[in-house]
């Protein structure tokens, strides 16, 4: 099998993993020159940071008034927990996933909260029929799948007049989709996808039904310190004000306001959303040229913009996972994509970041390389045969 020539034109930034992600254009550690190191978080600099994190959150995403918006520990997964150990039990509940973390929530539901779950479940590369959803029980589920590539295509399914929560990990949607804010309850996401930010923090967004939820019911397990979102049956309100249950690293927090002023600059939610559109349609025009890869995603519509995840098609490999390895190896080795290798849970294959923060140029440079790999891959196994 002849293959093309290695591209003259590489990726400016070969970074397209899913997690911690690019940083943000031309960033340099220049940037987080006001970060108040070696202060308190509780000094009025400290809080004042904390603040802007997250009246920036919400100016940015659109998040409603009177919606709660908190800085809490141990990234997307802390606020996911947090909010299922303190919320769930009340209601019957049903767990949707479609892909590793959203089985991982299943877990912890059914077996360390040990309720009685509906679980609905699909394949990678599909999601479950949200119609089949009994909304006036409490729900779970990821709006997009980082480790397979699909994502929730609008909230229409979810019946305004719903009596039970809505509970959504974001943490690859946030700052990437339209989150229809009157259909979710809770909303969970880290700094380290969309935003580029960096890792360990996580963001709980509550709606007043979940608020509500929080100051009637209490769970009959206990709950660790860092779970614990009420005291004395009324919300720790200074939680979302940026009195955060631990300590958090001040340089992350500047790091995070940085992302958000580029945000702005760009023009806000829209050109987020439209960077990242972009980015996944060149992916998407590569895929309908070639014959031997495809999206892992079933149906376009619900195809993921930011954690694009692509399989081999070629009939003639007979070892998809070997052979999906030694493309990202090759092309790692040649520095034009670090960390695309599909997720180790998930179907052979790619996986490449798509977020704001990664620059429409460097897909577009990247696709003649993926196509440079395949065929050298491909040779290589025709050799051996």
């Amino acid at each position: 099998m002849t293959g093309p020539a290695q591209p003259a034109t590489r990726p400016a930034n070969p970074r397209f993993s899913s997690g911690p992600c690019a940083k943000i254009p031309d960033f340099s550690l220049d940037m987080l020159a006001d970060a108040p190191l070696g202060r308190s978080h509780r000094a009025t600099v400290g809080k004042a940071k904390l603040k802007a994190a997250i009246d920036g959150t919400r100016e940015i995403l659109g998040v409603p008034d009177g919606y709660r918006i908190g800085i809490v520990p141990a990234s997307d997964t802390g606020a996911v927990e947090m909010a299922m150990w303190s919320l769930l039990g009340a209601r019957p509940v049903e767990m949707l996933a479609w892909e590793s973390f959203g089985a991982g929530w299943v877990t912890d539901v059914v077996k360390q909260l040990k309720l009685d779950a509906t679980v609905r479940n699909a394949d990678y590369g599909r999601i479950v029929d949200l119609a089949e959803v009994d909304f006036d029980k409490d729900v779970v589920f990821t709006w997009n799948g980082t480790t397979s590539g699909v994502r929730v295509p609008n909230g229409d399914a979810i019946p305004a007049d719903r009596d039970g929560l809505t509970l959504c990990d974001a943490t690859s949607a946030a700052f990437a989709m339209e989150l229809p804010w009157d259909k979710l309850d809770v909303v969970t996401f880290s700094w380290q996808k969309v935003m580029g930010g960096e890792a360990a923090h996580g963001m709980l967004i509550l709606s007043p039904r979940a608020v509500e939820r929080l100051e009637s019911w209490t769970p009959d397990w206990p709950l660790p310190k860092i779970f614990r979102l009420t005291k004395g049956g009324k919300l720790i309100d200074g939680i979302f004000r940026g009195e955060t249950i631990n300590t958090p690293s001040m340089l992350a927090v500047e790091d995070y306001l940085v992302a958000l002023d580029w945000a702005r600059g760009l023009g806000g939610l829209p050109a987020l959303i439209a960077r990242c559109n972009a980015n996944a349609d060149v992916i998407a025009r590569f895929c309908a040229r070639h014959d031997w890869i495809a999206n892992l995603a079933d149906d376009p519509a619900t195809a993921s913009t930011t954690s694009v995840c692509l399989k081999f098609t070629d009939p003639g490999i007979t070892d998809g996972a070997a052979f999906a390895k030694a493309v990202a190896k090759r092309l790692e080795a040649e520095g034009v994509a670090f960390d695309i290798g599909a997720y180790r849970d998930a179907p052979p294959g790619l996986r490449i970041w798509c977020g704001a923060t990664v620059q429409t140029a460097d897909i577009e440079a990247l696709m003649p390389w993926i196509d440079w790999a395949y065929h050298a891959e491909r040779a290589a196994l025709d050799a051996v045969a």
